[in-house]
């Protein structure tokens, strides 16, 4: 009988766990056995992510041995499925055959993304471009952000709901703004003569001696980001930062399960009513290497 009485606890204090769980996770319909990361939303309606381009047969494509990293887009449905998704053209021209992440301008007339400075894939300085949609062409005239220095890495653009912020990673080092850890995330101010700021290092209560990555910025000013610093649940943990009236952002907060897991969590991003959203994650029971994941308030 205690054994018994033992095991309807154990029943229903899952039962009543479920039920105080701030959030509801599924694994999408669309992911495979290759990676999907680099998440960034486009008015709510559609999302923007990196996988590996695929030839006709559905073989990876490669450039020199490597398979292609690439950017797709995907329309948004009804219990978080993604359809009628499409890779993003860049104009054979720009001979960018390497992007990492990449977010539209508010207005879908700029399109910042992450790749690298050579055609060599092992190497570890990335910069940030924009570049312009031409009708017939695809994406073009990309060029290097101006504050971008050739020495530093800079990645994982995300823009302001306004229009007016960039926000990025990157190792900058010297100076005030240098990075705390392996990178940081950090902002300029998007200028209206198309030129920017001076990076400007979001400081102490968002970064720390770790790498922080995949910075996204809500529609409340909610700065979403991914952090391996110590006391997270394993791996990469999303973490929250609200911004404060001076600009400067709140200590960041490790979200709780199920958007985080023991393994690595990032790249989450989230609608204009913070009620639901997408994050990749490389957690047990996945289909591939790191899969989008829908949430959803309860």
């Amino acid at each position: 009988m205690t054994k018994l009485l033992c095991t309807a606890y154990f029943l229903i204090s899952l039962i009543g766990f479920s039920q105080t769980e701030v959030y509801s996770v599924k694994n999408i319909e669309m992911n495979t056995e290759y990676p999907h990361f680099g998440l960034m939303l486009v008015n709510n309606s559609k999302i923007i992510f990196t996988s590996y381009l695929l030839d006709n047969k559905g073989r990876l494509k490669r450039f020199q041995g490597n398979p292609v990293l690439s950017i797709f887009e995907g329309e948004l449905f009804e219990n978080g499925s993604i359809k009628n998704i499409k890779n993003i053209e860049i104009a054979p021209d720009e001979k960018i055959k390497y992007i990492t992440s990449a977010t539209l301008s508010p207005d879908s007339k700029k399109l910042y993304l992450t790749t690298t400075t050579s055609d060599d894939f092992s190497e570890d300085n990335f910069q940030i471009k924009v570049g312009a949609f031409k009708e017939g062409e695809g994406w073009i005239h990309f060029e290097t952000l101006p504050f971008c220095n050739p020495k530093y890495s800079y990645a994982h653009p995300a823009i302001s709901i306004d229009g007016k912020t960039l926000y990025f990673t990157s190792n900058i080092r010297g100076g005030k703004e240098t990075t705390k850890g392996g990178s940081d995330i950090f902002m300029v101010n998007i200028l209206d003569d198309n030129t920017f700021s001076e990076p400007k290092n979001l400081g102490s209560k968002v970064n720390s001696y770790s790498k922080e990555m995949f910075p996204f910025i809500s529609a409340d000013n909610t700065l979403y980001f991914a952090s391996n610093r110590p006391n997270g649940f394993g791996g990469f943990d999303i973490y929250k930062s609200k911004m404060i009236a001076d600009g400067a952002f709140e200590k960041a907060e490790k979200l709780p399960k199920p958007i985080n897991s023991f393994q690595d969590d990032f790249c989450l991003v989230i609608d204009s009513a913070n009620n639901s959203g997408y994050f990749s994650s490389k957690r047990d029971g996945g289909k591939g290497d790191d899969d989008i994941y829908y949430f959803i308030l309860n």
